[in-house]
């Protein structure tokens, strides 16, 4: 037993360093390996499945009423949910002081215009006594000098006329303008729509600027939104696409691409596109979420 004991610890020592061997990768093996890491993943291709986009549908006429000069409300005459037609009025500022003004300047201008044809007249006499004392003085009746006094009457009268008519268009155009202010004292619907919300109470003062109503129509329906660029060729105007909203589910309706834009936006990457509702609305109204089902460009 002896004997054999030291050959057993040489083989076991073997066995152990042929095993730490085993675990040092060669050259070749190592440069597979960091080859292997190296390697790009691969590209991941676009969906096949739809795009969807959705955005809240807007009308091109919606807009803040304000009040076109200082003044107080002295009466309100429609509330939220009317319609208007384009001109209807919507309310009334204060406009004692300003008609007043009004009608003081068209006095005025009746006033001048009623001068002007005064000094016409005038101006058709001194025209005749001029023609009479030229005849005079084809006859040698009068000297020259009743003659040329008799023409500077007459040359006179003309300028007389042209000053007054530039009082005239003065006095027009004042009572224009104070009929413009008179005007704005009358808060008018800009357009065909519908009164969503009033601002105001009577008997408010207001500023130049102050939002009274806001008024919005309820037709055509639209949807702005962006898209990547890979879309790019893939619309056209006039394309007709589905168009779903979360608020009315059991309705289906279709838009139409009106505005497409021709170059992509270099800091998004991304084009964009304008649909417009085609049909019926049904039960959309301006402001409701819509979908649109895209097919996703391979």
């Amino acid at each position: 037993m002896h004997k054999h004991f030291p050959l057993t610890v040489v083989v076991l020592g073997a066995s152990a360093f042929g095993l730490g061997c085993g675990k040092t990768p060669t050259p070749a093996a190592a440069a597979e390996s960091s080859l292997a890491t190296s390697a790009a993943p691969p590209q991941p291709t676009p969906s096949a499945d739809p795009l969807v986009v959705s955005g809240p549908l807007v009308v091109e006429h919606q807009v803040d009423v304000a009040a076109q000069r200082d003044g107080i409300v002295a009466r309100i005459q429609v509330e939220p949910g009317a319609r208007v037609n384009a001109g209807d009025q919507m309310a009334l500022l204060d406009d004692r002081q300003i008609a007043a003004d009004t009608e003081a300047a068209r006095a005025r201008t009746r006033s001048i215009e009623a001068d002007l044809k005064n000094w016409e007249a005038e101006a058709k006499v001194m025209e005749a006594d001029y023609e009479r004392a030229q005849k005079l003085w084809d006859a040698h009746v009068i000297p020259e000098e009743q003659l040329q006094h008799a023409k500077y009457k007459a040359e006179s009268e003309q300028w007389d006329i042209v000053r007054v008519r530039e009082l005239l268009t003065n006095a027009q155009q004042t009572e224009r303008s104070l009929t413009l202010e008179l005007e704005k004292t009358r808060i008018r619907a800009p357009f065909e729509g519908l009164v969503a919300r009033r601002y105001v109470r009577e008997g408010q003062q207001v500023a130049k600027g102050d939002r009274l109503f806001w008024v919005t129509a309820e037709a055509p329906l639209r949807l702005r939104f962006t898209l990547p660029e890979r879309f790019l060729g893939r619309l056209k105007k006039g394309q007709e696409l589905p168009l779903t909203s979360p608020d009315v589910p059991d309705e289906n309706h279709t838009a139409k691409v009106i505005e497409l834009s021709p170059v992509v936006d270099p800091s998004s990457g991304t084009i964009e596109v304008l649909l417009e509702l085609a049909g019926s609305r049904g039960q959309l109204r301006p402001g409701m979420t819509a979908s649109v089902h895209l097919d996703n460009p391979r």
